[in-house]
């Protein structure tokens, strides 16, 4: 079987939850004797040199990018409102990006051409137009219902209705591509049942975002033991909306009953107000070289995700790591997971407080999510053998 898997960014190396999905299912699918190609857009957001790629990856995957600067520009902004179109969507199409895939589609026959999220749905009638092959559309998130969720707590009137306008058209764009492809793939069942409910015909495929194990190694012993992290792209709007409420929320309370309490914020793009936080108590950290090593030196995962669909692929390294975390039922979307076992659920400010103040007092607590986690992620998270169910599911259409 031959499957061309075209990315919206740039995914090795992978160093964001997207990027690990991507890269971890690639992988997966390479490894169990799919002939993959993969195509992406190199963003100037997300750009990857690719000197960077290791190059076992880049040949078992017969990796290509094509460059585009798809940055969201005031006039770029102000000009889509004169056009149908969702801005979300449309500064991911573009003619380089559209003549490489033409070339490749003209020189390789494929049975899968996958698309990693509805950003490249914009790609279709070119595709059709060369290809016979089965569409697929892996749906990472319900674009539409992340942006919902964020405008119910939206402040600015007239960001408001420009984001609601927005929102509008990419729902209108997204149901359309939902029924153009021939099947979706999902990350979570949640999402299952959502796009069922808009397309009940179509095949659709939960496949949840797996890792290679082997590189995860439980930690038993942080560096700075009962520390407090929170670890995520903070370039992605539900993100920025977590760690907005963390501080104004949580925090105060946390501190007042544990004035040592130390707090880590890291993630890439971190906005300068976060940054300026940064005190005795809160550590800013932008860009985390290595994700091993950040895992290795703190304690407990907070993720007080409030929007957003799908899997939170950082929480899901939390768990292969062996993290006790605290997040929310938004945030552990996807997760098969058993409340107070596996992860502490805590949906609203008291419960957060007290599931800290739970795990920063109760060490024998604390170890036995530990282990629990550890254990969760063996037993749904294998990357390969989640792959060779995804495989299964291909050949049946």
């Amino acid at each position: 079987m031959r499957i061309l898997q075209l990315c919206n960014k740039a995914p090795y190396p992978a160093n964001d939850g997207s990027s690990i999905a991507i890269c971890t299912l690639a992988e997966g699918l390479a490894d169990n004797d799919i002939e993959l190609h993969l195509l992406a857009i190199n963003t100037k957001k997300h750009f990857k040199p690719e000197e960077y790629i290791d190059p076992g990856f880049k040949k078992k995957t017969n990796y290509l990018s094509v460059y585009k600067d798809t940055n969201t520009r005031l006039l770029g902004a102000l000009s889509n409102l004169f056009t149908k179109q969702s801005y979300f969507v449309s500064r991911f199409f573009f003619k380089e990006y559209e003549h490489v895939l033409i070339q490749k589609l003209k020189s390789v026959t494929f049975d899968i051409i996958q698309l990693e999220g509805v950003f490249m749905a914009s790609y279709i009638p070119v595709i059709k137009q060369h290809s016979k092959a089965k569409i697929v559309l892996r749906s990472h998130n319900v674009e539409h219902q992340i942006w919902e969720r964020h405008l119910a707590n939206e402040k600015n009137g007239l960001k408001k209705i420009y984001l609601n306008l927005q929102n509008n058209r990419l729902k209108t764009f997204e149901i359309n591509a939902f029924n153009q492809v021939d099947a979706i793939v999902t990350i979570t069942d949640e999402d299952k049942k959502t796009i069922a409910s808009i397309c009940p015909q179509k095949p659709i495929h939960t496949c949840l975002t797996g890792i290679n194990l082997q590189n995860y190694t439980p930690v038993t012993a942080p560096t700075y033991p009962n520390t407090l992290f929170h670890f995520a792209s903070m370039d992605w709007m539900p993100n920025i909306e977590a760690v907005d409420w963390l501080m104004n929320s949580v925090w105060n309370e946390v501190v007042k009953n544990n004035p040592d309490a130390k707090l880590i914020l890291a993630g890439r793009g971190m906005p300068e107000r976060f940054k300026k936080l940064a005190s005795a108590n809160i550590t800013i950290i932008d860009d985390v070289k290595e994700s091993s090593e950040f895992y290795n030196r703190y304690d407990i995962m907070l993720v007080p995700l409030w929007s957003g669909s799908g899997l939170r692929i950082k929480l899901v390294e939390g768990l292969a790591y062996g993290k006790a975390i605290i997040t929310t039922s938004i945030g552990a979307e996807g997760i098969p997971y058993s409340a107070g076992k596996d992860i502490i659920i805590a949906d609203s400010a008291i419960d957060f407080v007290k599931a800290v103040q739970t795990l920063l007092s109760d060490t024998s607590y604390k170890q036995q999510l530990q282990q629990s986690a550890r254990t969760l992620s063996e037993n749904y998270f294998d990357y390969k053998v989640i792959a060779a169910h995804l495989i299964s599911f291909y050949k049946s259409l």
